[in-house]
Formats: structure tokens, sequence, C-alpha cells
């Protein structure tokens, strides 16, 4: 497939590389141009690119920027990005550390849903609740005993299979967690954020958190804990 990358940071360092090494052909853009990704196009055989030819690359966009970069990104940004185009949010919410504080999802709308607000096509989330290493180091072949599961959110039925596929063959059991409505159970606070997990134990957590964020659960997601990076 063709992939646009926007942000070339942890995570979206890793899976740049994960998915040139699977044969796919990937575009990716950063906020400071595509002359500041040369070395990292050569090391990895990505195509550097801005970031509007990145959202328009092809079967898949994965949006991997901070949360608060978000807002910065041009509003007609997938405008040109084709219809049927599987559009993934990696992002996590950190206000203290990061962002500042963004009164939407304080007041308890979804990470996620907000991104979706701003980019203003459906979006699919995933690749967020797991630490930059274990996305680099703990893939394994279908079948593997144990083998780490990833929980994936999304409202496009079509898209979240293209997505769920593109999971499994980097090398994890992807697990379905619903609506975008429910991407709080995968995001920072929760019982399997940063948590490497077969895909049973996965479904069991996301099971005993139910459908409901309560107060007391957004402020342990929003309170300072570290970033892990």
């Amino acid at each position: 497939m063709k992939i646009g990358m926007i942000g070339a940071g942890m995570i979206g360092g890793v899976l740049t590389r994960k998915l040139v090494g699977l044969g796919h052909e990937v575009f990716v853009a950063n906020s400071r141009g595509p002359g500041s990704l040369s070395d990292f196009a050569r090391e990895t055989g990505a195509h550097p690119v801005s970031v509007r030819e990145a959202a328009k690359a092809g079967e898949v966009v994965v949006v991997t920027i901070p949360q608060k970069a978000v807002p910065g990104l041009p509003g007609d940004l997938l405008a040109q990005t084709a219809e049927g185009t599987a559009i993934i949010d990696t992002g996590n919410y950190y206000p203290v550390q990061r962002d500042g504080r963004i009164a939407e999802i304080e007041q308890g709308l979804a990470e996620s849903e907000w991104v979706q607000k701003h980019l203003k096509r459906p979006v699919i989330k995933v690749f967020n609740n797991i630490f930059f290493v274990s996305l680099r180091d703990k893939g394994a072949p279908a079948g593997t005993p144990n083998r780490v599961a990833l929980p994936v959110s999304g409202d496009d039925a079509r898209a979240k299979s293209v997505v769920m596929a593109l999971v499994d063959s980097l090398g994890f059991d992807p697990v379905d967690n619903g609506g975008l409505k429910d991407s709080w159970r995968q995001q920072p606070g929760t019982s399997i954020y940063c948590e490497d997990l077969p895909a049973a134990e996965m479904k069991r957590r996301l099971g005993e958190m139910g459908t409901v964020q309560t107060p007391e659960l957004r402020a342990s997601a929003h309170k300072k804990r570290d970033i892990p990076w």
C-alpha cells in the first residue's frame, strides 16, 4: 500500500521503519518540511514530502503528532484525500506535561473525537496505548502464544477492517474496541495503557471498564504522569 505518515517522532518513526520493511511505500512529513527528513528518508527508504502531500498519499494516512499540534494542521488538510482512505490517529492528551488544557476533552469528549472534529474526516484510533519500544520490538507472527494485542476504535467499518489487517501484519493482534466514543478505554490512565497484553486479557480489561467514562477515570487520565518515551 501507499501510506502517508504525518509525524516522524517515536511512534511515527517506528511505524515508518516497520511499514517500509513490509514493502509499503511510505510518504513521511513533519512540521519542519521535507528537507529536515532527508537523513531519515535515506535510512528508512521512505519518501520525504510536505504535510499536504502525505495527506493524499494513498490508502492509509497516519496522523501521529502531539495533541496540541492538531489545530495547527491546515483546515483543509484532507480535502484532497481520496474517499475511503483510512485515517489513523495515534495521539494522546497530556495536559500537564505537553498539551495544555483542552476544554472539550476535559469535559468528556474522547481525544480522537476531538481530533476527528479538526480533521473533518472519520478517524480510527490505534497505536496510542503502546510504548514505542514495544511497538518496535514485540511484534510476532499470527498465532504466537501471548502475542501482544492492540485496541482499535472507530466508526467506519471498512476503514477499521483495513487498519486491523495492518495491525496484524505489523505483528500484533487487533482487538475491536468499539466506536470512536469508546476510545477513552485505550487512553492514558486506563488499565491497558502501556501494558503489553495478549488479546484475551485485553478484551477482559476493556470489558471491565464498561461503556461510560466516569469523572473519576477522566480525572485519573488527565493527571500529571510521565510521557512514555
